[in-house]
């Protein structure tokens, strides 16, 4: 059973008592067809309520959920013929970034994502979705294949952040990081990043220099968590919902911004609810982007990229 959050305490508490009514009925055989029909009617405007007026912090509990689909749940729903590739032909291999080849609808594609774990053994091996240097120089010899190769490039984003630690700092995590972002801005075939769960700081953007940026509905991106950002403005993290409001971090709030490009709709509840039917909402927005930047050539791609990033941030003034 999917585990509920908080704020949706009154649509499980609406749902059990559906549920209770209809137990009564089949065990004592008493007809409370109205009295279900009308709670379901009931819970239908509840949840349209309640998820369709979600606050940030809400949607960061969302995007936090332990069950909610990962990388590899998607590839596996969205991909033919996938082949993971590993290491960084440097130092190692990184679990908390996959990538490999794959078909997407008869194309030949590259897919690399953060990768974490559902369970305490699985995130360990993963580090709870927060790569290493050589997860960002996986990443980025996959994507100078792909452009050898010319296939185009799909980035699923689901990281707190890179590592922070100390082995991750010897190996050069700044470097790498900033590596990625330099090359990816050059790279001459199309590049399509979809934010799944949380976008944290340059974890995130190590994979999010492309031209089209997606967000599915509940999840965020941000330059940090809103704990950190309490923590640092007000000194005390249990402010991170006031922190979660401020900061913008929503997909709403960024594509007003304009800083993605598509917002794709969740599944009523949330992505985990129901994996299959997200993907295939995933699969609609990737399969638009590569119908519009496949007809680009290597040129115009590199265009389209730097403008996309030129416009973010231009300071417009207002008419007096």
């Amino acid at each position: 059973m999917v585990k509920p959050l908080p704020f949706e305490e009154p649509v499980i508490k609406l749902k059990e008592k559906i549920e209770e009514l209809k137990n009564i009925t089949d065990d004592a055989h008493v007809d409370m067809a109205d009295e279900i029909r009308s709670l379901e009617e009931r819970l239908q405007k509840l949840e349209a309520d309640v998820y369709g007026n979600m606050a940030a912090w809400d949607r960061v509990q969302v995007a936090r959920h332990p069950e909610r689909p990962t990388t590899l749940d998607y590839i596996g729903y969205l991909f033919e013929d996938f082949i993971e590739l590993h290491g960084d032909r440097a130092y190692g291999d990184d679990a908390a970034i996959v990538g490999g080849i794959a078909s997407f609808g008869g194309t030949p594609v590259t897919v690399i994502g953060h990768q974490r774990g559902k369970d305490t053994k699985e995130n360990i091996r993963r580090n709870f979705g927060m790569p290493h240097p050589e997860g960002y120089r996986k990443a980025l010899r996959l994507m100078k294949q792909a452009e050898k190769f010319g296939r185009p490039i799909i980035c699923f984003i689901d990281t707190k952040g890179a590592y922070p630690g100390k082995a991750a700092e010897e190996r050069g995590q700044s470097e790498a990081i900033a590596r990625n972002l330099v090359e990816m801005a050059g790279l001459r075939v199309p590049v399509i990043s979809i934010v799944i769960g949380e976008g944290g700081s340059g974890g995130a953007l190590g994979l999010g220099v492309a031209n089209h940026i997606h967000m599915l509905e509940n999840s965020t991106y941000s330059v940090i968590s809103p704990e950190g950002a309490a923590s640092i403005l007000w000194k005390d993290a249990a402010l991170a919902q006031q922190a979660a409001e401020a900061m913008k971090i929503t997909a709403a709030d960024l594509k007003e911004m304009e800083i993605i490009d598509e917002i794709v709709p969740e599944v009523m509840g949330g992505a985990h609810r129901d994996a299959a039917g997200q993907a295939d909402a995933i699969g609609k927005a990737i399969r638009s982007s590569m119908d519009t930047l496949c007809t680009m050539d290597a040129d115009q791609v590199i265009e389209d990229r730097y403008r996309k990033f030129r416009n973010i941030g231009v300071y417009k003034e207002g008419e007096d």
